[in-house]
C-alpha cells in the first residue's frame, strides 16, 4: 500500500491488485472511517475525500493499514441481471481476435458473473470485472465519435455498458434497453461499486421513458432576451457522488457566486446563474432583487417607462415587472453570477441544481427564449441595502496569473526537468478551454519518463493532467471522476476559483508551494 497526495484534503491510495483496490473498498464501506468524505475506487488505487480537522496523511496511512484486504474480507454486493441482445456490430471481430465461434463468445459471456470494480467515465458507467479471460480484447484502434446508449461492450478486462451515447473505444458485442441511469429514481445507477452482475440472452422489452413535465411558471419569472452564450445554472454543486461517476459540479468562481446570494438576500448556496462572457439580456415578470458577483460587467436596466438606468456590480438591485436588463462584456475573468432573491427554482438532480455540462446532468442550458422561475420567497421581497466587500481583481486576455499548486502525485512518471518546465515557463489558455478544463498551451512539452498506459484513477478539480502530446490540461468543476493521463501536480484549492475566471490568451505560471 502506498498512499500519495493528491491536495490537502485528499490522497491517492495505491494498491497491489484490483483484488486488494475491492477488499479495501468494501471494508471502508461496511465499517466507514470517521471523517471520510467520499471513496473512489478505481483500478489500482482508492481516492479518499478527508477532514483534514481529523486526519493527517501519517495516521490516515495508520489506520488504513490496519485493514484487513484478504478476499475473505469482501461483502458480495446485490445481484443485478440485465437482458440482453448478442447484436454487436463487433461481435464477429471478437470471435476472430479470442479465435472462438460467436455462439462460443456468446456462451461465455453469459456463463460469467461481473463484478463493478469501479465506476466512472460516465454517470452510471461500470467497470465490471470477472469475466472469462478469453474473452479479452484491445479496445478498437480508432474510437467511434458515438457508441449508442445501451451498447454492451468489452475492452482489454473490463465489460460495461454504455448508460448514454458517447463516444467510446470498446468493442460492441450486443445491447440493451434496460436504462444503467436514471436521475430521476432514488438510487439513479444501477451498477455500483461492488454489484454483482449477469447478462441474460433474451429480448428485452423497451422501457419507455416517462417525459418529465415541467411546473408551469405560475410565479415570478426571468425571461432571456439575448445571450451570446448559453449560461448554466449553478450551485454548490452535488459532492459525494464519485462512486457512480458524478463529479461534484457547481460554480466555477463558488466565492462569487455565494457573494451574489448573499448581496441579493438569500442564502450562500442557492442556485444562480453562470454567465460566461456577458453579452446577456432579459426582462422580469415581477418585482424582484438581483445581484451579480465575478467577472465585471456593466448593468443597464430599461424600466418600462423608458427610463434608462445604471446599476453596480455587488449591490442589491430592485427590478419592477417589465424591467430589461442588459449585462455587457466582461473586464476581467471570464464568468459572472447572476443572483435573484429567492433563487432560481428548478428542479434538482441529486440534490443539487447545477449543470454538469459533461454528464449532462442538471438543468439545460440557458439561450435565448428560456424562462427561468424564481422562488417564492422573492416575490414581495422588500429591498434591502447590501453591499459586498470588493471583488478581487480579475485576470484579462493577456495577464500572466500565478497559481499555486502542490507536486504529484504521479511526478514520477515525468523526466526530471518536466517540474521545472512546468513551473519555468508560461502556458497559455487556449480557446478549447471549458467547464470541464483549462487546455493549456506551451513552447516547450512535458516528456514523461514513463510511456505506459496509466491504469484509471480518481481525479479532483485542480489537477494538472498531462496527455500524450506534453500539453497539460488543468480540470475543473466538470471534469470526469477517473481519467488514465498521470497528473504531475495538483493546483491549491485556494485558487481554483481563480482557475475557474481565468480567460483565453491569458497566461499561466505555475508555483509550488507543496511537494
Amino acid at each position: 500500500m502506498r498512499v500519495l497526495s493528491v491536495n490537502r484534503s485528499t490522497v491517492l491510495v495505491e494498491l497491489a491488485t484490483l483484488n486488494d483496490v475491492l477488499a479495501l473498498h468494501a471494508s471502508l464501506t461496511t465499517a466507514p472511517l470517521d471523517g471520510i468524505s467520499e471513496i473512489l475506487p478505481a483500478a489500482q488505487t482508492l481516492m479518499l475525500r478527508f477532514d483534514p480537522a481529523r486526519w493527517t496523511p501519517p495516521t490516515l496511512i495508520e489506520a488504513l493499514a490496519a485493514r484487513d484486504l484478504t478476499a475473505s474480507s469482501r461483502t458480495q454486493g446485490n445481484r443485478v441481471e440485465i437482458p440482453m441482445r448478442y447484436d454487436g456490430e463487433d461481435l464477429a471481430e471478437v470471435a476472430q481476435l479470442c479465435g472462438l465461434s460467436i455462439e462460443e463468445v456468446i456462451r461465455r459471456h453469459g456463463e460469467s458473473e461481473f463484478t463493478v470494480a469501479f465506476c466512472g467515465f460516465s454517470p452510471g458507467f461500470g467497470y465490471l470485472v470477472g469475466g472469462d479471460a478469453t474473452l479479452r480484447v484491445p479496445r478498437k484502434s480508432t474510437p467511434r465519435t458515438i457508441v449508442p446508449k445501451g451498447s454492451v461492450a468489452l475492452g482489454g478486462l473490463y465489460c460495461g455498458v454504455y448508460p448514454q451515447a458517447s463516444p467510446g473505444g470498446w468493442q460492441i458485442i450486443g445491447t440493451t434497453s434496460m436504462p444503467m441511469w436514471d436521475p430521476t429514481r432514488a438510487s439513479p445507477a444501477i451498477l455500483t461499486p461492488g454489484t454483482r452482475v449477469k447478462f441474460v440472452a433474451r429480448d428485452s422489452a423497451q422501457i419507455a421513458e416517462t417525459p418529465t413535465k415541467e411546473n408551469p411558471v405560475d410565479r415570478p419569472y426571468l425571461e432571456v432576451i439575448a445571450a451570446t452564450l448559453p449560461a448554466f445554472v449553478q450551485d454548490l454543486g452535488r459532492p459525494g457522488h464519485a462512486a457512480i461517476g458524478v463529479s461534484a459540479s457547481g460554480a466555477l468562481d463558488r466565492e462569487a457566486l455565494q457573494r451574489a446570494n448573499v448581496v441579493a438576500g438569500n442564502p450562500p448556496n442557492l442556485a444562480a446563474l453562470e454567465i460566461a462572457f456577458g453579452h446577456w439580456a432579459f426582462t422580469c415578470s415581477d418585482d424582484v432583487v438581483i445581484a451579480c458577483a465575478g467577472a465585471p460587467v456593466t448593468i443597464t436596466i430599461t424600466r418600462a417607462s423608458g427610463e434608462i438606468v445604471d446599476a453596480a456590480m455587488n449591490t442589491a438591485i430592485s427590478l419592477r415587472s417589465g424591467d430589461l436588463v442588459k449585462l455587457g462584456y466582461p473586464t476581467q475573468g471570464v464568468r459572472t453570477y447572476l443572483a435573484v432573491r429567492g433563487g432560481i427554482d428548478v428542479r434538482q438532480t441529486l440534490g443539487s441544481s447545477s449543470r454538469d455540462v459533461l454528464a449532462a446532468l442538471g438543468p439545460g442550458p440557458v439561450v435565448k427564449g428560456s424562462v427561468l422561475p424564481v422562488g417564492r420567497a422573492a416575490h414581495g421581497s422588500t429591498p434591502e441595502v447590501i453591499t459586498a466587500h470588493a471583488a478581487q481583481v480579475l485576470p484579462k486576455a493577456g495577464d500572466e496569473v500565478v497559481i499555486d499548486i502542490s507536486v504529484g502525485p504521479r511526478d514520477e512518471w515525468f523526466t526530471e526537468d518536466a517540474l521545472q518546465l512546468l513551473c519555468n515557463q508560461v502556458w497559455r489558455v487556449t480557446p478549447q478551454s471549458n467547464r470541464i478544463g483549462l487546455r493549456l498551451h506551451g513552447e516547450k512539452t512535458l516528456t514523461r519518463r514513463k510511456t505506459d498506459e496509466l491504469p484509471s484513477e480518481g481525479m479532483t478539480s485542480g489537477a494538472i493532467q498531462v496527455p500524450h502530446d506534453g500539453q497539460p490540461v488543468l480540470l475543473l468543476a466538470d471534469h470526469p471522476v477517473t481519467g488514465g493521463y498521470p497528473v504531475i501536480a495538483v493546483v491549491a484549492e485556494h485558487h481554483l476559483d481563480l482557475a475557474g475566471q481565468i480567460p483565453p490568451s491569458a497566461k499561466i505560471r505555475f508555483r509550488v508551494i507543496e511537494r
